[in-house]
């Protein structure tokens, strides 16, 4: 399965460059930049269908230039995903020990799925 976009033309199976959406409110379709998540009412279009976008009469279309200095990763791009990966490195805790630097978090005591049980660390643990 590939993760590139196509273009959302029927037929079309060019990668996607742009995304068009439209403002109704404002009669108004707005072509940009790809964008970074697939939305449900916007359309990705390859090179050739953005640079043919015409609109209905009465409408304005704004064609939003990408900057070419964010084309590519930034270095807070790079430093977030090294973050990301160091996180997802670090080895859990043992279950029923509270993570380290939170002190009187929530213990962690089942789980069931994606559910979790978890125990107040004030609360009294003996009944009597």
């Amino acid at each position: 399965m590939s993760i590139a976009r196509i273009c959302s033309r029927a037929g079309c199976r060019k990668p996607a460059v742009s995304t068009l959406t439209y403002v109704y409110a404002d009669s108004t379709c707005v072509l940009g930049p790809l964008a970074t998540y697939a939305e449900p009412h916007c359309y990705d279009l390859c090179a050739d269908h953005a640079d043919r976008l015409t609109a209905p009469n009465g409408w304005e279309v704004i064609r939003l230039a990408p900057d070419p200095a964010a084309a590519g990763p930034s270095s807070d791009d790079l430093e977030a995903l090294a973050n990301a990966v160091r996180e997802a490195a670090r080895p859990l805790p043992p279950r029923g020990e509270p993570r380290a630097g939170t002190p009187g978090a929530p213990v962690e005591i089942a789980r069931r799925g994606h559910l979790r049980m978890l125990q107040d660390p004030g609360a009294n643990t003996t009944e009597g």
